[in-house]
């Protein structure tokens, strides 16, 4: 008998006496939960039980009588932590679990900003801008500095601002960061250093935060506030979700909230280290013993979700990666049947048109064995990989859902409702003014900033001005800059007449007034009244608006359709995602597409080591996804036409990171059909053109 049925034979028989969240733990698993003193660190490998260990450590803690509003677990989506904390309530914990303070970095740092950030300078009533705003605000600085006047490229607003945050992120200097990330704007670092100190004066004097500042200003607290001893001591438990995918500035503030590690409780899998672009780091997890000396660390290995012939080349993918925890993973499933268990497939197909019909063959294949279009999932390595899919796919009338694309919170009518609000929070931001007086028609930058002059920025009464002494537009703006005063003004009557007024109050009071406003300057203007409704009905949750507008820029739904209930029990659909994107998933079939060399790794990321294990680790995850079949295709030819008269197809090899699987996969070569030979045959016109340059 083996150790795993040994364990499994044994848990079940004692199974009576175990509490709840004891009850089906693997000896690793258990030995985590059970710690206590100085830090852990779990090495959890893709499928292992991670989310179930962490729950149970919670269950665990509040069980023992831990005060859950001194508990603290770190996520990177507010959907993770309400997940553990729904289990850890299941595995015991009761509605203690409510009490814990669960969320993402960023919400928690807000929270504890809310009630200290006086201590590092924030005024109250703070406002937080998204990527949109604070792009925007960077290129009202860029503007102002005339660096677009001077007739040499200088680095685009969204540029500057990718640069500032992996600046904060990383807690690398600029000048070094510019030349190992952006390179081609090195020659203009000192100009980029003026733009920034300006961006940071600008933040602080309109009362606003970025995405980044969040960490910042937490870290501060943490070490040069006045407040800095209560919080180190805020939390007797610190608990840390995908701690591989933390930056420097992260593991700062966990160190800081636990200067010693004790009761620091950290789980991570650096095989799975995939958002480098983010100023994520992988080191993070192997410094952690150098943080913490006396730390232990644990590794889960067991692995719940695949089958061993996938995890045999999930884990052959891994023996060539530098710098990673060593691991092997191992099933841990008893609902396998020996003789049924299919093996990965790495298949060779002619052309792309080939490759979309092979995974379409087999998506009907598998529904028709009764695997559910949602139960599989096709993966890539960057949006544009699965074009040739998607027109294969509707042809079938194969319906699919693709991750990626607008969210819900960056479309522009979303974005205008949203800037009402944030001038009613704090008067004084700039952005939201620019938005705000954006729906005036014949308004532009310049008549804007003379609005801004007008209302003398920053001012905690502007809005108030501008309801009462309203500024100066051109003559075809006069009748919307009606509608603009109106809707102020009912919104400041609407807090008059109730104190506090709800934001979905608010909300409503601003619908009722701009419908005009979004007719004129949007098509489809209906849909979009549909969305600011919908944005009603969830601001109706928020106690306050500061919450609401915080809570949006921290943790965004991706489309209205995250605001849904479940779907109905007909609805299918087949699952298209990036690799990056489809991280935390699982799917019972799952195909990874244009697996060839320069697609995965991709070629943009060869430049440094580091890069390419970082691909490696990402084709590592997209395997890992799968838990009964596995398919990897490449096609032999991709279409290309970089001039008029090349060829218009380039050969590719294998991704080099397949060498180390030989004999691993059930290899399957697709044949060229009929239509694939005419559409790579080069026609009478491409041989007429060829002809015809040989004499023009």
């Amino acid at each position: 008998m083996n150790e795993r049925v040994f364990v499994y034979a044994r848990r079940m028989a004692v199974a009576d006496v175990l509490a709840p969240w004891e009850a089906g733990l693997n000896p690793a698993q258990t030995e985590a939960v059970n710690h206590d003193g100085d830090a852990l660190l779990v090495i959890a490998g893709a499928g292992s039980g991670k989310t179930r260990t962490l729950a149970s450590r919670v269950a665990r803690l509040l069980g023992d009588g831990a005060d859950p509003d001194r508990v603290l677990l770190l996520t990177f989506s507010r959907r993770a932590s309400r997940e553990m904390l729904r289990r850890a309530e299941h595995l015991g914990a009761s509605r203690a679990s409510a009490r814990v303070w669960g969320g993402t970095f960023h919400a928690i740092a807000n929270r504890l900003l809310r009630r200290h950030g006086a201590a590092v300078g924030l005024a109250e009533g703070f406002t937080i801008l998204d990527q949109g705003d604070a792009c925007d605000l960077m290129g009202v600085v860029r503007a102002e500095f005339g660096l677009a006047e001077r007739g040499r490229r200088f680095p685009k607003k969204d540029t500057l601002l990718d640069i500032y945050s992996r600046v904060v992120n990383s807690q690398r200097p600029l000048a070094i960061t510019m030349k190992e990330h952006f390179p081609w704007c090195t020659a203009d670092v000192d100009e980029v250093a003026g733009v920034f100190s300006a961006y940071v004066a600008r933040k602080r004097d309109r009362n606003l935060t970025d995405y980044d500042d969040l960490l910042l200003y937490w870290r501060a607290l943490l070490t040069d506030s006045p407040v800095a001893d209560v919080l180190r001591a805020r939390f007797d438990h610190v608990l840390v979700d995908e701690y591989q995918d933390t930056n420097l500035l992260q593991a700062d503030i966990i160190q800081g909230l636990a200067p010693r590690g004790r009761n620091l409780f950290v789980v991570g899998d650096d095989a799975q280290a995939i958002y480098g672009f983010r100023a994520a780091t992988a080191a993070n997890m192997t410094d952690f013993p150098n943080r913490f000396p006396d730390c232990r660390v644990v590794t889960l290995d067991w692995n719940y979700r695949s089958t061993q012939p996938i995890l045999d080349v999930a884990n052959a993918v891994l023996t060539g990666a530098r710098g990673v925890f060593p691991k092997e993973l191992r099933t841990a499933r008893d609902d396998l049947v020996p003789g049924n268990i299919s093996p990965p497939r790495l298949v060779r197909v002619p052309e792309e048109g080939a490759e979309a019909n092979y995974v379409c063959d087999r998506v009907l294949e598998h529904r028709e064995h009764g695997i559910a279009l949602r139960d599989q999932a096709v993966l890539f390595r960057t949006g544009h990989h699965s074009a040739r899919l998607e027109v294969e796919l509707g042809r079938r009338n194969i319906p699919f859902i693709k991750y990626g694309g607008l969210k819900f919170l960056e479309a522009a009518h979303v974005k205008d409702l949203l800037a009402f609000l944030r001038l009613l929070e704090n008067p004084s931001d700039e952005m939201a003014w620019h938005r705000v007086l954006g729906l005036l028609e014949g308004v532009g930058p310049a008549t804007t900033r003379r609005v801004l002059e007008h209302l003398s920025l920053p001012d905690p009464t502007a809005v108030r001005r501008f309801v009462d002494d309203p500024p100066g537009v051109p003559p075809r703006a006069a009748a919307h800059l009606e509608l603009l005063r109106a809707t102020l003004g009912d919104c400041l009557d609407v807090a008059g007449q109730n104190g506090d007024a709800s934001t979905a109050a608010e909300i409503e009071a601003i619908r009722a007034r701009v419908g005009p406003l979004v007719e004129h300057k949007y098509r489809a203007a209906e849909s979009r009244m549909a969305d600011l409704e919908q944005l009603q009905a969830m601001a109706s949750a928020s106690p306050t608006r500061s919450q609401f507008l915080s809570e949006l820029v921290i943790d965004s739904p991706s489309a209205t359709g995250d605001l849904a209930g479940p779907p109905h029990l007909d609805d299918d659909w087949l699952v298209l995602s990036t690799i990056h994107s489809a991280k935390g998933g699982e799917w019972d079939v799952v195909f990874v597409i244009h697996a060839a060399d320069g697609n995965i790794p991709s070629d943009m990321s060869l430049s440094s080591r580091e890069g390419l294990e970082e691909e490696r680790r990402l084709f590592y995850v997209g395997l890992t996804r799968a838990r009964d079949h596995l398919y990897v295709t490449y096609p032999l030819r991709f279409y290309v036409r970089r001039h008029a008269l090349d060829d218009l197809h380039t050969w590719a090899q294998p991704s080099r990171f397949l060498n180390p699987t030989a004999g691993l996969f059930e290899d399957v070569t697709v044949e060229p059909t009929a239509a694939d030979l005419a559409e790579s045959a080069p026609g009478p016109d491409k041989v007429t053109s060829q002809l015809t340059s040989l004499w023009a």
